[in-house]
């Protein structure tokens, strides 16, 4: 009699001890593609977050790394798939530490204020690209899957390119500029020299399987290819790490996306449903 009233304790302790809701969502709220939006800064930052209609038993959400808004259709999709999506703006940062210390200031407030999976899928189109690999490696571990559309992986290519002789796409000597003090970098010669590039910080991402879809054009005259999104699936899958890319024949920078992102959300879905997050952490 006596072990039944202590699992009877234990039991009635557990429904008290579950974990609390997550808290409302803070800042403005207004609409985007019908669903709600919540604007908000977190460490001086704009940051913002919208809601799905019906958001997914354990909270999946996906995070821009540039350009919010920007050929949607795969984020929208994702909500009506019951995914949230955020974004907080820390542009001209070029995915340098600065910038992770403010995605990381972000992350803890999704996760542990608004119970967020703490696993979220990445989207990094063109210099976006450069954010999401950057926390990619830095948290593996805390990193659903990564989807880069004519991503930016290698900054010598862009923004050094041709005006810097480190490339053939066109490059920007303004954004050049920028990148170095985002880095602290002292000169060009610290740049090239630099390992933070995201084709030199893979083995962390394929160590911890985290899968990677590259869709890119192959006419790309911004983000050349075969300096960017070719290199990271030939040293991704020589690293054994899972790789998938699409591939679109004599298309340029834009339009980024794909006419149906139902591949992209697919590939999201399963990383979700393979990781086995499809319940609360």
């Amino acid at each position: 009699m006596r072990m039944v009233f202590v699992i009877g304790v234990l039991l009635v302790g557990g429904g008290v001890g579950t974990a609390a809701e997550p808290k409302p969502l803070p800042g403005a709220v207004s609409r985007w593609e019908g669903f709600v939006r919540h604007d908000f800064r977190v460490g001086g930052a704009a940051a913002l977050v919208v809601e799905p209609e019906t958001p997914l038993p354990g909270r999946p959400w996906a995070w821009r790394g540039e350009f919010f808004g920007a050929f949607p259709n795969a984020d929208i999709e994702l909500l009506k798939h019951g995914w949230h999506l955020a974004y907080i703006g820390v542009p001209d940062l070029f995915g340098s530490p600065k910038a992770v210390a403010g995605w990381e200031t972000f992350y803890d407030v999704l996760v542990k204020d608004h119970q967020l999976s703490p696993r979220p899928a990445l989207i990094g189109l063109s210099r976006g690209a450069l954010y999401c690999m950057a926390w990619a490696a830095a948290h593996p571990d805390k990193t659903l899957a990564v989807y880069l559309d004519n991503g930016v992986c290698d900054f010598k290519s862009w923004p050094g390119g041709k005006p810097k002789g480190l490339g053939v796409g066109a490059g920007s000597p303004e954004e050049w500029a920028k990148l170095l003090k985002a880095y602290d970098f002292r000169d060009d010669r610290a740049a090239i020299g630099s390992k933070l590039n995201p084709v030199d910080r893979l083995a962390p991402l394929a160590a911890a399987k985290v899968p990677v879809l590259l869709v890119y054009g192959d006419s790309d005259k911004v983000v050349p290819h075969r300096e960017n999104s070719e290199v990271v699936y030939d040293r991704y899958k020589a690293l054994g790490g899972p790789v998938e890319r699409i591939v679109k024949p004599g298309k340029d920078h834009h339009p980024h996306g794909l006419d149906d992102p139902g591949p992209i959300v697919a590939f999201f879905e399963r990383a979700w449903k393979e990781r086995g997050l499809s319940t609360a952490p």
